[in-house]
């Protein structure tokens, strides 16, 4: 299977998986009980799992408001289907394309507030524009319509660790084409902004929880968050 080779050239691909997970929540849980961030658009959030957006924002204040994005039909399906959350708050869902920037505005704007603070989420998902101007023009056009104390917060795999054997076999293997940018690239995402401590690193290295035993060590994805001024 296509997947079984990638994991086979990639063995840390399941641990980034996770890893990632744990970084949304560590992300939004700061944005809502430290900067009193209560809107989330989180644009390419894939199949729902454990600890969603709106869960870990509306665990911490139940009026928070969630619209996610995305373009895959089975992804949207499950979404409706599972990602409800709480009375007090709202969840939404908007059927397009990462290449789609103004629409996705609009589309949001129905459900949140945009003349108030947003936090734009985008995890694993830059990657599929393979284009670095076109990649930092999409970012820009949606970080341009939040207002100032609204969020970026952003991740991808990297290509400091992972072979390119691992993107040429996912890039035969389906229609979705990627590419792994080196972190400083990645670090080109936050221009402008003002990046929280300790920056663009690894996920895993983001404000980690306490654990029992030494450190966390680096994965091939890094990320950040960072404050529109």
């Amino acid at each position: 299977m296509v997947g079984d080779r990638i994991r086979s050239a990639n063995p840390m691909i399941a641990e980034i998986a996770v890893a990632q997970r744990a970084f949304l929540v560590r992300t939004v849980r700061h944005l809502v009980t430290e900067a009193g961030i209560d809107q989330f658009l989180d644009v390419g959030t894939g199949l729902p799992t454990a600890n969603n957006t709106h869960e870990v924002a509306q665990a911490h204040n139940p009026a928070a408001r969630v619209v996610y994005v995305d373009h895959d039909p089975l992804v949207l399906t499950h979404a409706r289907a599972l990602l409800t959350g709480t009375s007090e708050g709202a969840t939404d869902y908007v059927d397009a394309d990462l290449h789609e920037p103004g629409r996705i505005l609009q589309e949001a704007a129905g459900t949140l507030d945009l003349s108030r603070p947003v936090a734009l989420v985008m995890l694993g998902t830059t990657a599929h524009v393979v284009e670095d101007e076109e990649a930092y023009a999409v970012v820009s056009r949606l970080m341009d319509a939040l207002v100032p104390g609204g969020y970026l917060v952003l991740c991808d795999d990297t290509d400091v660790v992972a072979p390119a054997e691992v993107i040429r076999q996912w890039n035969e293997a389906g229609e979705n084409p990627r590419i792994n940018r080196a972190p400083e690239r990645i670090a080109g995402f936050f221009d402008g902004l003002e990046l929280l401590e300790p920056g663009v690193v690894s996920v895993i290295q983001w404000r980690p929880d306490p654990i029992e035993v030494g450190a966390p060590r680096p994965l091939d994805d890094f990320g950040g968050a960072g404050r529109k001024a």
